[in-house]
C-alpha cells in the first residue's frame, strides 16, 4: 500500500482547522510522497467508514475559510458510540482496525476531549499524533496557545468596542458573555484588549458587591456606564456554574451558558441602572481565521506531518517561546485543562490599570 496518513477533526469547530488540513495535505504530498485520507465528522466517520482521499486540489483556497471541510462532531466517542436511543457501544477496536486498514497512522486535530480519546486509542495501539485546536486556549501544551484562540478573542474585543459606544450613549451597564468553558482566557484577553471595566473569569470567584464598587467608582469619575465581560464558566463566591443544558451523548455533557444574563439581571436590581446582556455564543467559533491563526495552523499542520513521517507517535505539536515546534507527550496534553494563572502577568497588568475581577 502506498504511504498514507489519516486525518480527522473532532470537537467544536475553530478558525484555522482548514488551514491545518491544507498544511498536512500539501506537506504530505510535496515533502514525503504520502497520500492523505480524511475521515468526515470526527470519529463518527471512522466508525461509519465515511472518508475521502484529499488532494492538493481539494485543499486549494481553504486557507481563509472558517469551519472544517471534513466536518466535525463533539458527541461521538468511539468508546461510547450511539447506536440507538440511549444505547451505546464500544467501537474503539473497530476504529483502530479501520484507520490501520487505510493508513499507517492518524493525525487527530482537536481539543482536550478529542486528544483524550486519541490518547486512549494510542494506548490501545493506534499510532496517533495530536494537533491542538480550541478557541478556549485551555490545552496543557506548555506556554503555547492553540489556533483559533486569537480569532475568537479578537472578535470578542471588537464586540466590546461596539458595545462601548452604545453603553456610553445610553448610560448603561453592558454585560457580554463569552465562551471558554472552565478557563477564562478569552474573557481575559478580550477584556484587556476591548477596554472592559470588569472581567469575570472561572479562576476568580466574584461578588456583586465588588462589581458595584467598580461601577460606583466610575460614576464618581463622571463615567455613567460600565463594560463587563463574563466568561461562561464564571461564578460568584459560594455559587454554582450556570448550566444551559446537558448533552448525555457528548464527551463533556455539560453545556455552560447564561451567566451573562444572570449578572446583568442582578446588577440592574442592585444599582437601578439599565443593564443589558449580550451573548456572543458561536459567533466566536465562526468566520475567517486571523493571519496569526493561519500561520500557527500552517506550522502545526506541517509539524504534525513531519512527526508522522518520522513515525514519532504519541505526541502533540506545540510552539515554544522561541517560535520552534516542540512535541509534547499526548498523555500530558490530555491530562486536564490549563487555566488562567491568577498571579500571572496578564492579571497583574489588568489590575494595575484599574480593571476589576469582582474580588
Amino acid at each position: 500500500m502506498k504511504k498514507r496518513i489519516a486525518v480527522l477533526t473532532g470537537g467544536g469547530d475553530a478558525p484555522g482547522l482548514n488551514a491545518v488540513i491544507r498544511a498536512i495535505v500539501k506537506t504530505a504530498i510535496r515533502e514525503y510522497g504520502y497520500e492523505v485520507v480524511g475521515f468526515r465528522n470526527g470519529f463518527r466517520g471512522v466508525v461509519e467508514r465515511d472518508m475521502v482521499l484529499l488532494t492538493e486540489n481539494d485543499v486549494a483556497g481553504i486557507l481563509p475559510r472558517g469551519g472544517t471541510i471534513l466536518g466535525t462532531s463533539n458527541r461521538d466517542s468511539p468508546f461510547k458510540f450511539p447506536v440507538g436511543k440511549d444505547k451505546y457501544e464500544d467501537k474503539s477496536k473497530q476504529c483502530i482496525e479501520t484507520i490501520l486498514e487505510y493508513a499507517e497512522a492518524l493525525i487527530s486535530i482537536g481539543g482536550d476531549g478529542s486528544l483524550m480519546l486519541s490518547h486512549k486509542l494510542f494506548e490501545m495501539g493506534l499510532p496517533v499524533i495530536g494537533c491542538p485546536k480550541t478557541i478556549d486556549n485551555d490545552l496543557k501544551i506548555g506556554i503555547a496557545q492553540t489556533f483559533g484562540f486569537e480569532s475568537a478573542y479578537s472578535f470578542a474585543a471588537e464586540a466590546l468596542d461596539r458595545l462601548h459606544t452604545t453603553a456610553e450613549s445610553h448610560h448603561r451597564i453592558m454585560c457580554m458573555e463569552v465562551m471558554g468553558r472552565y478557563a477564562g482566557w478569552i474573557a481575559l484577553y478580550a477584556g484587556i484588549a476591548g477596554g472592559a471595566d470588569v472581567i469575570l473569569i472561572p479562576e476568580i470567584p466574584f461578588t456583586y458587591k465588588k462589581i458595584i464598587e467598580k461601577i460606583e467608582e466610575r460614576k464618581k469619575m463622571g463615567k455613567k456606564f460600565s463594560l463587563i465581560i463574563v466568561a461562561e464558566g464564571a461564578k460568584p463566591k459560594g455559587g454554582k456554574l450556570v448550566v444551559q443544558k446537558m448533552v448525555s451523548a457528548s464527551i463533556d455533557p455539560v453545556r455552560l451558558g447564561g451567566i451573562g444574563n444572570v449578572v446583568a439581571s442582578e446588577l440592574e436590581k442592585m444599582t437601578g441602572m439599565e443593564t443589558r446582556a449580550t451573548v456572543l455564543g458561536h459567533l466566536q467559533r465562526g468566520g475567517s481565521p486571523t493571519p496569526y491563526d493561519r500561520i500557527l495552523s500552517t506550522m502545526y499542520g506541517t509539524a504534525a506531518m513531519d512527526l508522522a513521517a518520522k513515525k514519532q507517535y504519541g505526541y502533540v505539536v506545540s510552539l515554544d517561546s522561541n517560535c520552534k515546534i516542540k512535541p509534547i507527550p499526548l498523555a500530558e496534553a490530555a491530562s486536564g485543562i490549563r487555566t488562567v494563572d491568577v498571579t500571572g502577568e496578564l492579571v497583574k497588568t489588568a489590575r494595575k490599570i484599574g480593571i476589576s475581577f469582582g474580588d
